[in-house]
């Protein structure tokens, strides 16, 4: 299913910090992708399963979460992180910025395991 990826910051994100980047508390909250419900039930997912991400980037698994907040089917939200950062290009065009709104990608259900975050930044720098 063809999606655009919409990153940010959450509440969650900002008290699992609290404990430290290397918790198991602040991977999960960062290593989830935030869906419509309409889009879960097209993918014959749930709450809770795992679904890769692909962008022309990279790919990620990510868990599953039925969003309350996303209304229109197509967009998902990835918090700001090692897995967010996986997929969405470094470049910042001259702006300072990467894009970090509206970035297309595809995902698909998966039964592959979420990457814990040592193993995602050892990803990221090799």
């Amino acid at each position: 299913m063809r999606v655009l990826i919409i990153t940010g910051r959450t509440i969650n994100q900002g008290c699992h910090k609290e404990r430290g980047k290397l918790s198991k508390e602040y991977a999960e909250s960062v290593s989830i992708c935030e869906m419509n419900e309409e889009d879960m039930q097209k993918l014959g997912i749930k709450d809770g399963d795992r679904i890769k991400i692909t962008t022309k980037y990279g790919s990620i698994v990510l868990t599953a979460r039925r969003s309350r907040k996303i209304q229109h089917p197509g967009i998902v939200f990835v918090p700001y992180g090692p897995w967010a950062n996986y997929v969405i290009d470094s470049s910042t065009e001259g702006t300072g910025m990467p894009l970090l709104k509206g970035l297309p990608a595809y995902i698909e259900p998966t039964v592959e395991e979420v990457l814990s975050i040592k193993e995602m930044i050892d990803l990221i720098i090799s």
